[in-house]
């Protein structure tokens, strides 16, 4: 049983290094799923008559996708991903509401 956190001590270092390149490369991949599922979401809400029905929500999901592109420009894949993803799920919304209507 002590071998486990001597094994640690001996190797924390490299442990932490691990954890931060695994981190930061997050940070570094372009979020190319995440564009994608935003403007599918965009595209599913249009034609569920979100310009209708939900035209309030879509316009905030298209602000957001317009944000996340241009952060992606930028090189900011952080920010792109984040209003990628919130521009995905105010399209659902908007999605919801148009079918509901």
């Amino acid at each position: 049983m002590n071998t486990i956190p001597l094994f640690f001590k001996k190797h924390f270092k490299s442990f932490f290094l691990a954890f931060a390149l695994v981190l930061s490369a997050c940070a570094t991949v372009p979020p190319v799923q995440e564009m994608s599922d935003a403007r599918q979401a965009l595209d599913a809400a249009r034609k569920a008559g979100a310009d209708v029905r939900a035209r309030a929500d879509l316009q905030s999901a298209e602000a957001l996708l317009q944000n996340a592109e241009h952060a992606l420009q930028e090189g900011n894949y952080k920010q792109a991903r984040k209003d990628a993803e919130a521009a995905q799920s105010q399209a659902v919304m908007a999605q919801d509401k148009a079918l509901s209507e």
